[in-house]
C-alpha cells in the first residue's frame, strides 16, 4: 500500500497552517513556499478540506485558511479521509473479485491490514505532530 500525494500533502498542509496559523490565516502562497507544494493542488486539496469542516477560508488582504477545530481534535485519519485518500491494499480494490471474480486466497488478511491503518491514522492527532516536530527542532 503506497499513501499517494494527495494525502500526504494534505496532511503536511494541515500541519504547516497548526505551526503557523497560531494567530493569523495561513495563504495557500506561503503552504506552497514553505511546502513544496503546487499552488493549484493545494487549491483542490483545501476545496475538500473546507467542505469537510477541516478548515475555513478567510477573505481580503491578510486572508487564507486557518483551522475550523483545535489541533488536539484532527486526526491524521481524518484529513487522509477528507481528501478521499484511498487506502486500499487489496489488489481488487475491495471489490472482491481479485482472482478471476472470486476473492484471492489473501484478500481478509490485507483487508484487515487496511482496517488496521484506517484506525491507526485515526488515533493520531496533528497536535501530536506538531509536538513532535517542535521537539526535533529544539
Amino acid at each position: 500500500m503506497k499513501l499517494t500525494s494527495r494525502g500526504r500533502y494534505a496532511v503536511t498542509a494541515i500541519l504547516d497552517i497548526a505551526l503557523y496559523g497560531k494567530s493569523k490565516p495561513v495563504s495557500l502562497a506561503d503552504i506552497s513556499e514553505r511546502q513544496a507544494i503546487s499552488l493549484s493542488y493545494l487549491e483542490q486539496l483545501f476545496g475538500q478540506l473546507r467542505r469537510e469542516g477541516i478548515v475555513s477560508s478567510v477573505r481580503g488582504p491578510g486572508g487564507g485558511y486557518q483551522l475550523d477545530k483545535a489541533v488536539s481534535d484532527i486526526s491524521v485519519g481524518m484529513v487522509v479521509n477528507a481528501v478521499n485518500e484511498n487506502l486500499d491494499v487489496t489488489k481488487c480494490k475491495g471489490n472482491g473479485n481479485c482472482n478471476n471474480e472470486s476473492r484471492c486466497l489473501t484478500h481478509s488478511l490485507w483487508e484487515r491490514l487496511e482496517d488496521q491503518i484506517a484506525d491507526f491514522l485515526y488515533t493520531i492527532s496533528i497536535e501530536e505532530l506538531v509536538s513532535e516536530h517542535l521537539e526535533r527542532q529544539r
